[in-house]
């Protein structure tokens, strides 16, 4: 595999998917991994990370409202299909204390979903089971906020799920969302707000000015006041979505060479090299699970989702520990693990 910043625009070694490789020549696995698991945990990771920046940038209104210095995030929130059916993970959700004292409340949660197929009647019933599930665990009001990847609506507003009994309106939920294919690229990528200069990827963008969006994108966040770990993670953002054919991504390479982006090759050359590492290292992870779950399907059966589940959030270290304990265990509940 090559190497240097031509390499990593053809190919994002941290998620083993296409960098800005026109769709067309993606395999099918590639476009599985984009569809799924790539964009949820890139968005994730982005939101978790920004998430005063996301705030700020599409619902400045609630921002004030919140003190976002003091944000708890609640992890590995499941909502379980009682009585023995499987469990869904929250995207995201955070416990922020409330600024505004007119208000009886002190504390508020956030929950973000992120979508990415190209509808919304798969989020609509499901995000209103995870509200009353936030709600009645925690006794706290809920804001929950949607961000579409593939569909635009009107950009930042509010959608609503009923549920009707013939025509009886029996329940209405109401969420606030960002369609980012709705948004103005060309507003965003000028912004001072980071996020919204790599998010400006995914929204839209007049096919003649692809080329010029991709390009100055990656200059401003080249040259922006951020840490080295929150550079890398916008400007992956901006090559694993910029909606590039073939002739503009020739283009693109073109324009990027030239002198007013120096600071973009040399950028990109690091986000390779951070790249590269991370995806050697999320390889020998993936390959010492297998070994693990392989094991433990050979010792004790078939395994149930909560146990799968459970290892798959060990980590690299706690995997190494595991596995030579498997051979002699009488139970899984020997090992640490739930039945």
């Amino acid at each position: 595999m090559p190497r240097g910043p031509s390499a990593f625009r053809n190919f994002n070694v941290l998620t083993g998917s296409p960098g800005i490789l026109p769709q067309r020549f993606w395999t099918n696995r590639q476009q599985k991994i984009l569809s799924t698991m790539d964009h949820d945990q890139r968005f994730k990771t982005l939101i978790r990370l920004f998430f005063t920046n996301f705030l700020h940038l599409f619902f400045e209104e609630w921002a004030a409202r919140l003190d976002l210095d003091n944000i708890e995030w609640l992890d590995k929130e499941l909502y379980p299909d009682p009585p023995e059916g499987s469990l869904h993970g929250l995207d995201l959700v955070a416990r922020v204390p409330v600024n505004d004292d007119t208000q009886a409340m002190t504390i508020l949660l956030v929950n973000i979903e992120i979508e990415s197929p190209d509808r919304r009647t798969r989020l609509k019933p499901r995000f209103s089971y995870y509200y009353h599930f936030l709600r009645d665990k925690y006794q706290l009001p809920v804001l929950p906020i949607a961000v579409y990847l593939k569909v635009g609506l009107n950009g930042i507003g509010a959608d609503y799920f009923v549920e009707s009994v013939w025509d009886f309106e029996v329940n209405r939920f109401q969420y606030l969302y960002v369609g980012l294919p709705g948004l103005d690229a060309l507003e965003y990528v000028e912004g001072e707000n980071w996020l919204g200069v790599a998010l400006a990827a995914l929204m839209r963008i007049p096919p003649e000015r692809v080329v010029w969006l991709g390009a100055e994108a990656l200059r401003r966040l080249a040259g922006a006041p951020l840490s080295e770990h929150e550079r890398f993670l916008l400007a992956e953002c901006v090559q694993a979505y910029l909606p590039l054919d073939e002739t503009q991504q020739q283009e693109l390479e073109k324009v990027l060479q030239t002198e007013p982006y120096v600071e973009v090759n040399a950028m990109n050359q690091t986000v390779y090299e951070k790249g590269l590492e991370k995806g050697l290292e999320k390889g020998r992870h993936q390959e010492r699970l297998d070994l693990v779950l392989l094991l433990l399907e050979k010792r004790f059966a078939k395994l149930t989702q909560a146990t799968r589940r459970h290892v798959e959030e060990l980590s690299m270290e706690e995997l190494w520990q595991l596995t030579p304990k498997i051979s002699s265990a009488s139970s899984l509940s020997e090992l640490g693990l739930p039945e």
